[in-house]
């Protein structure tokens, strides 16, 4: 979802694992040659989800790093599929209110600037959870913890699943318990 952390994170997390970070959106951007927002009103939904769909598509065909898409990716079964099978998907899964708390400022999010963002955020919710759950191989409550406690609990994750090698992330990142 939108303000779910998924950028903050994904920087985060490619820090500690030591790979490349890359954002989708500012490769949209980039390919686009303006923001996201400026082409979404001047062309619409359908013509932004056309680039999203092969900007994911090439993002997911380079070497292992750490991605983060943009909140409505899941819209279509294309990027479902590039995602899922491509990548090791985590959904940073946060309540529309808490959703509400990050975002009351943001004016860059063109699904939200209406009336009532709270209403379109638990309409949003609505419709993409169902989608994020299928895409995900791991979700993750994000409720209200700190960026390094919320990197910690996408390394146990992918540690426990055997995806991190625990040697390789920095003690400061991961916490270590002694093992007997």
């Amino acid at each position: 979802m939108p303000g779910a952390g998924k950028s903050t994170a994904g920087r985060q997390l490619a820090h500690a694992l030591g790979v490349a970070f890359v954002d989708a959106d500012h490769v949209i951007e980039q390919r686009l040659g303006c923001s996201i927002r400026s082409f979404f009103e001047r062309e619409g939904e359908a013509a932004f989800r056309d680039i999203e769909q092969q900007v994911i598509a090439d993002i997911v065909a380079q070497p292992p790093q750490i991605i983060a898409t943009g909140g409505g990716a899941v819209l279509r079964e294309a990027n479902r599929q590039s995602l899922r099978e491509g990548s090791t998907v985590v959904y940073l899964r946060a309540t529309p209110e808490e959703l509400f708390r990050r975002l009351r400022h943001d004016t860059q999010r063109p699904l939200l600037q209406v009336a009532d963002p709270l209403r379109k955020l638990r309409e949003l919710f609505r419709d993409r959870d169902p989608l994020y759950r299928e895409t995900a191989h791991f979700v993750i409550e994000t409720g209200r913890p700190s960026v390094a406690t919320l990197i910690n609990m996408v390394l146990m994750q992918l540690e426990l699943a055997g995806l991190v090698d625990p040697q390789r992330v920095p003690s400061s990142v991961l916490p270590r318990t002694p093992r007997a």
